[in-house]
């Protein structure tokens, strides 16, 4: 058993990937699926789709590797967080549509949580805002829309897990319902100080804590897959949220060390050691991995809208056939005009945390066009990746004794150099981009790995790490400072709608 088995489920694609014993991709399958809308702001996924979307890829790329589950020495798991999904205990058949973490629609509870004075103690246990993008709010919304819900779960018959916990559940035949550290520290369920589920948020929120489920460490026993699945029974060995995972790929091991992933969204991540840091600056804290029974925590920036720009310049717009045009156009653009895009469209995440905040672009001209667009789209990554990391550095000011960050990036929005060169230049700061840029998968794939034996302790994983390039500042002060005052002021516009 030499080779570990990857799934990266995510908001618009499920993939399977295998890596060899040097922790090499070999083999790749991947599927995307339906995304549903039933209102503004909101987003649902069929769970279904998920589910065999997951069993579909991991088929085809052990195939792909010419490969049997007796290759596979475990599986490892990341996904996309905060998703929420509630299913029958013995069927499997979900209540409702997966509700994803890009969903707004609880944010009039969210508001009437925080006008009876319940933020503090919420942020006190759990690290988080009382915003909809969690999963405790989209939780209570499901079962307040189905009579008998709640009598149910408190009898053990309705599940609720993160997408993780429901790929476990179905992997493994319905024998472990079970999620790791990371994932439920996204609930907006979880005392990260105590390691439990909270009684008292649970309380608040109306959710019988019969339907939670087992949390674990982020490398631990999983059960096994159902062997009608592949053929044979394949460890579970390592879980982690995708930001988390990503963390854990990029070998961010040290306090200080920090990652910034570009997919859908943006996720940075900035290590904080075994002490959670309380941001002054609307961050988050949260659990970044946990190994035997050892919280190491981190803040967290959240970012709703990065690669999804894109998406919505070539789905929605219709200016690009290709989101590889971008780059071309954004060169092309005249440099004389300023157009400035908030892509909010479903709110602006941190550090400013307005759920109904929504999209803008400011600067318009009669020449503004195709190409100024996708400058302003791609410089909206670099603008809201410097709000992170201006709000870390203030939180992490106080702590560190290693200096400024290093920021380490990955995911699909990394590859691209123009996107890397002017987030260098926004943040007058060098940006590393590793050799590896699977860094998700990667994540799962060494806890599983590791726990298993088949790779490298930490220090050795890290000590394995390499870079592919560094991009290095090369804006003038004057002009970088002009582009984020204006950004600032589009923002604030924004806002004030």
């Amino acid at each position: 058993m030499t080779h570990i088995l990857a799934i990266d489920q995510g908001t618009t694609s499920s993939r399977a990937i295998v890596f060899d014993a040097q922790m090499q991709p070999i083999a790749t399958a991947q599927e995307e699926f339906a995304q549903h809308f039933p209102a503004s702001g909101w987003v649902e996924h069929d769970p279904g789709d998920l589910w065999s979307t997951t069993l579909a890829t991991c088929r085809a790329a052990l195939k792909d590797a010419e490969l049997s589950a007796a290759d596979i020495a475990a599986i490892g798991i990341t996904n996309q967080r905060e998703t929420t999904v509630v299913w029958d205990a013995t069927t499997g058949e979900p209540l409702h549509n997966a509700i994803v973490w890009q969903d707004r629609r609880t944010s009039e509870t969210c508001r009437a949580l925080r006008a009876a004075g319940h933020g503090p103690m919420v942020s006190r246990r759990t690290g988080l805002l009382l915003d909809p993008y969690f999963s405790g709010t989209k939780l209570k919304w499901i079962l307040d829309q189905h009579d008998g819900a709640r009598d149910r779960a408190a009898q053990g018959n309705l599940l609720f897990g993160t997408v993780d916990c429901f790929l476990i559940w179905h992997l493994t035949g319905g024998v472990v319902h079970a999620t790791d550290a990371t994932n439920a520290a996204r609930t907006l369920l979880y005392d990260i100080h105590e390691g439990e589920w909270s009684k008292e948020i649970c309380a608040l929120l109306d959710i019988p804590m019969q339907m939670l489920p087992d949390v674990r460490d982020s490398a631990d026993d999983f059960g096994e897959t159902n062997a009608d699945h592949f053929g044979a029974p394949i460890k579970i060995r390592g879980v982690a949220g995708d930001q988390q995972a990503a963390t854990v790929g990029q070998a961010c091991f040290r306090p200080g060390m920090m990652k910034s992933t570009y997919g859908t969204g943006c996720f940075a991540l900035l290590n904080t050691g075994d002490a959670p840091v309380t941001s002054q600056n609307r961050l988050l804290t949260t659990i970044a991995y946990q190994l035997n029974g050892k919280p190491t925590y981190a803040l967290e920036g959240s970012i709703f809208v990065a690669g999804a720009v894109v998406q919505w310049l070539r789905d929605g717009l219709g200016v690009i056939e290709e989101a590889g045009e971008t780059h071309a156009l954004a060169d092309d653009a005249d440099p004389g005009q300023d157009v400035v895009l908030v892509p909010a469209f479903t709110g602006l995440g941190a550090p400013y945390w307005d759920a109904e905040c929504r999209g803008a672009i400011y600067g318009l001209t009669r020449n503004s066009g195709p190409a100024e667009l996708s400058r302003a789209a791609l410089e909206s990554v670099g603008y809201q990746t410097r709000d992170l990391l201006e709000a870390m550095r203030a939180d992490w000011a106080g702590q560190a004794s290693t200096g400024a960050p290093t920021l380490r990036v990955d995911g699909g929005m990394s590859a691209s150099d123009w996107t890397m060169q002017f987030l260098a230049d926004i943040l007058d700061a060098p940006v590393d981009r590793p050799k590896v840029l699977e860094t998700t998968a990667l994540g799962a794939a060494w806890l599983a790995g590791m726990h298993v034996g088949l790779y490298p302790d930490q220090d050795g994983f890290a000590n394995g790490w390499a870079l592919d390039r560094t991009f290095s500042p090369a804006m003038n002060r004057p002009t970088r400072d002009a582009k984020y005052a204006r950004w600032k002021r589009a923002v604030q516009a924004t806002m004030a709608v």
